[in-house]
């Protein structure tokens, strides 16, 4: 996580939050993401081989 500036920290009291941020917050409240992460991380990641253009 990166670490709020001074001007971060008095900003992000003062303003109002965005309908985005609201739905963030209530996401993290109800999904238990540690259970989703564990069920997923076993699986490989897809790679994708591109050739350079000559």
């Amino acid at each position: 996580m990166k670490q709020m500036t001074f001007a971060d920290a008095e900003y992000a009291g003062k303003r109002k939050q965005t309908r985005k941020e609201r739905f963030l917050i209530e996401m993290n409240q109800f999904v238990p993401w540690k259970g989703l992460i564990n069920l997923i991380e076993p699986h490989p990641r897809a790679t994708v081989a591109v050739r350079p253009i000559r």
